[in-house]
């Protein structure tokens, strides 16, 4: 495998740090930290800069809360715009192509051109097609994939892909900016990347030694499909012991070996039968209780909030990849002149002053 040196001048760089705040600026222009920046990026950006080509950078302190997700809790780990997050973007715009290179096509989450909708259309292709290469699901994740994650292991990881010193100094002080030998945290930029390449060897083994056509993962959700349930049942021990032995990781007790037409394969929001597919009932719940506050609010206030019409248009986004019609005739439809009308009162007046303040610096 062919290893990467002389990188780490161009995180640095000054154009590269520029990018990077532009690029993580994007929908926090509010914010008070990326104001300060935008004030005086010659000084911070600067500052950023001496800081990488000294290596005395360190990790900034994390703010640690929790955030419900559906019926989970999740801890998040939050760092300050600077130096942290612009840091962590530069790092990315330069090593984001070579990592790509190392993942397989059916590798998804947080990836550029990668995300939910990718996997779904691809997995609903799969199951629509060929019926019976899709007879049978094998369906499992990983037991707190985020918090178990190797400091170790991960660091051989990049090790196998980059030979440049500096480099792999900034991306070792990044990983143990957490405590422990184990966990990397949720909500960081970093973490994103270093979750989907953990199992990028696990990937290569599924696809290319253990020949399966019909495998996706989306972080640590994993589904494959099959033709023969005695097979899914034998390959997911193997898998237990792979992931064990390679990784130090281990399977959640509610794996699943089951027939496609007769429940239908839950993954990433939706229900995919052959021939069709419906919204995941918990997040259909979700959707109708938020509009539901929606139009107790649209009684009182002329308009919807920042908060109500990103909700919205997320739902809207759902609804368009599954058999939905009637729902968006009874809950989306009538909500449009409130979304149209948050769009012209508010976003585009807000993109027209952004793009006068740009002018202007």
């Amino acid at each position: 495998m062919k290893r990467y040196g002389h990188l780490y001048e161009k995180v640095y760089d000054l154009d590269n740090l520029k990018l990077a705040h532009k690029n993580a600026r994007k929908g926090k222009g509010w914010y008070e930290e990326v104001c300060m920046v935008d004030r005086n990026p010659e000084k911070y950006l600067g500052q950023l800069q001496a800081s990488l080509m000294n290596q005395t950078y360190n990790t900034s302190e994390y703010v640690i809360f929790d955030k419900q997700e559906g019926n989970k809790i999740r801890q998040i780990y939050k760092l300050p715009y600077f130096p942290d997050r612009i840091c962590q973007w530069a790092l990315l715009q330069v090593i984001e192509p070579i990592l790509t290179k190392q993942l397989t096509a059916d590798t998804y989450s947080a990836l550029p051109g990668k995300g939910i909708h990718l996997a779904l259309h691809k997995l609903q292709s799969a199951i629509y097609k060929d019926p019976t290469g899709t007879k049978y699901c094998l369906k499992l994740d990983l037991k707190k994939y985020y918090p178990n994650i190797d400091h170790a292991i991960l660091k051989q990881v990049f090790r196998r892909i980059f030979k440049d010193a500096k480099l792999l100094w900034l991306i070792d002080e990044i990983i143990d900016s957490t405590p422990g030998d184990k966990g990397i945290p949720i909500g960081n930029y970093m973490s994103q990347w270093s979750g989907n390449l953990y199992l990028s060897a696990f990937d290569h083994w599924i696809k290319e030694v253990k020949g399966l056509k019909y495998y996706f993962r989306y972080m640590d959700d994993i589904v494959i499909l099959h033709e023969s349930k005695e097979y899914l049942h034998q390959l997911k021990y193997e898998i237990e012991e792979y992931l064990m032995r390679t990784r130090n990781l281990a399977i959640k007790e509610n794996w699943q070996v089951f027939p496609v037409a007769a429940r239908g394969v839950d993954f990433l929001g939706y229900r995919i039968f052959p021939g069709f597919t419906l919204l995941r009932k918990s997040t259909l719940k979700r959707m109708k209780y938020k509009v539901r506050q929606v139009n107790k609010h649209l009684q009182v206030y002329p308009r919807l909030t920042h908060n109500q019409w990103c909700s919205l248009n997320s739902y809207r986004g759902w609804l368009v990849h599954c058999d939905s019609f009637r729902l968006q005739q009874k809950y989306i439809v009538p909500l449009e002149p409130a979304i149209t009308k948050f769009y012209e009162e508010v976003i585009v007046n807000e993109s027209q002053r952004n793009a006068t303040r740009s002018k202007v610096s």
